[in-house]
């Protein structure tokens, strides 16, 4: 029988201790996004996969917020997070900055988000959208790659903050032990 671990057991470090370890290369940009509950749980999905940082745009909500508290259980404190008036600047400011970036989109030339290559000694940033609208076409006009998740059902994407999260675990998985 498997027991689950306790509080103590789970090694939890404080928010002055995450925010000092080491992050992997990825900055995860919202555009647009309405539902704070989904606001929250991006930033939750951030701290447990050391997200270098959100950058929030246009009228996706900024905390301090009950609403994102809610589903960020405090990850609003711990990741590192900025606000720009509109996801265009944000891509081209990390573009400038030495990013690759990518739309999280579904676009007739993605790429499947398993067979996007994802270097060591890179720095990414993906750009997650709106639940209605997705990433706005102008943004995805500026991004140079789109990525997208391979699915089989009868719906054609996944909730925002599900899809954040599977992006992030993705480049979790693949840049945690480098560097």
């Amino acid at each position: 029988m498997s027991l689950k671990k306790t509080i103590w057991e789970m090694d939890r470090v404080s928010v002055e201790e995450f925010r000092r370890r080491r992050k992997i290369p990825l900055v995860v940009v919202l555009d647009n996004i309405r539902s704070l509950n989904n606001i929250g749980s991006i930033f939750r999905s951030a701290d447990g996969f050391a997200v270098e940082r959100l950058v929030l745009c246009g009228i996706t909500a900024c905390p301090p917020s009950p609403e994102i508290h809610k589903t960020a259980l405090g990850a609003e404190d711990s990741v590192a997070w900025s606000y720009c008036t509109d996801a265009l600047t944000a891509v081209e400011e990390l573009k400038a900055g030495g990013y690759t970036v990518a739309a999280l989109e579904l676009v007739h030339d993605s790429t499947p988000l398993d067979c996007y290559e994802i270097h060591p000694d890179g720095r990414y940033a993906i750009v997650v959208g709106n639940e209605v609208d997705g990433v706005d076409q102008r943004v995805v006009d500026a991004c140079p790659q789109a990525i997208e998740i391979p699915q089989s059902g009868t719906k054609h994407s996944l909730n925002v903050a599900v899809s954040a999260a599977v992006a992030m675990w993705t480049f979790y998985s693949k840049l945690r032990n480098n560097g």
